[in-house]
């Protein structure tokens, strides 16, 4: 997934009026402004009251849902494999969101302060904070690309991440 990528589908979805925020590696590079490595996917949030049109937009470009671990996350995948995972957002009325985890009793939270904007070749995108990209990288064995990912944050950012 290349940056002409995540602008080309950051643009379709605008059009669809659908707010999403990148998250995961390219949001990491979003919050730096550069990016710092390759990327096999892209991450997105997105409102899960808006998950028809940002599904009929993905569509409309050739993506096909490959993956369906709905109410968490689904895949779409294009024709020659790039992939987007998505994860549905329940947004509370202070600006605050959920997302739906494998305990049902324990959400992913999202503070108001979660949803900032980075840049991309240029291009202001809305993006997940720091903070967030830290608490998601909690929980599991982390892989070489998260361990960059963090350290980029760690020394961007001044941040404390657990690895």
């Amino acid at each position: 997934m290349t940056a002409d990528d995540v602008l080309f589908v950051l643009t379709l979805l605008q059009r669809a009026e659908a707010d999403v925020w990148v998250g995961g590696g390219w949001g990491i590079d979003a919050l730096i402004g550069e990016q710092t490595r390759d990327h096999r996917d892209l991450d997105l949030m997105h409102r899960q009251d808006q998950e028809v049109a940002v599904l009929t937009a993905l569509s409309a470009a050739g993506f096909v849902e490959s993956l369906d671990w709905r109410p968490i996350r689904f895949v779409v995948t294009a024709p020659d494999g790039r992939e987007i995972d998505l994860h549905p957002l329940v947004f509370s009325a202070d600006g605050s969101a959920v997302q739906a985890s494998p305990d049902p009793q324990r959400p992913f939270a999202y503070p108001s302060s979660s949803f900032v904007t980075g840049v991309i070749q240029g291009t202001p995108v809305p993006c997940l904070s720091a903070q967030q990209q830290v608490y998601f990288h909690q929980g599991y064995e982390p892989t070489e690309r998260d361990r960059q990912d963090m350290a980029q944050l760690r020394h961007v950012f001044g941040i404390a991440t657990h690895f």
